[in-house]
């Protein structure tokens, strides 16, 4: 269970990689923010990406991680290692994950 926004709207919860994690994504069952609940229990890679974007993803993030999602490859690890980490360096760099999102959201 985490929010799905911080500082305002500034930091996503939810991103494509994280450089830490203490259980990994095997471990996870049930993903709640308060935008709602996703249920991963017997989905596949992708289909646990789709559920928990359009469940638990705050709505000014879901366009980025959709895209994201359509442009990885195919395959058992879908990650595109030249932006997974996009929203982290954007954060360093401006200030905000997505850097067109200037005012705070809450």
């Amino acid at each position: 269970m985490t929010p799905s926004i911080a500082k305002g709207g500034r930091i996503s919860s939810i991103v494509p990689m994280c450089p830490h994690i203490d259980n990994n994504e095997h471990s996870v069952q049930i993903v709640v923010t308060e935008q709602g609940l996703a249920d991963l229990r017997g989905l596949g890679s992708v289909q646990r990406a789709e559920i928990i974007i359009k469940n638990c993803a705050h709505p000014i993030y879901r366009d980025y991680l959709q895209q994201y999602i359509q442009n990885a490859r195919f395959g058992h690890i879908c990650h595109d290692l030249r932006r997974c980490f996009e929203l982290h360096r954007n954060l360093l760099e401006y200030g905000a994950m997505l850097p067109d999102v200037g005012q705070d959201i809450i």
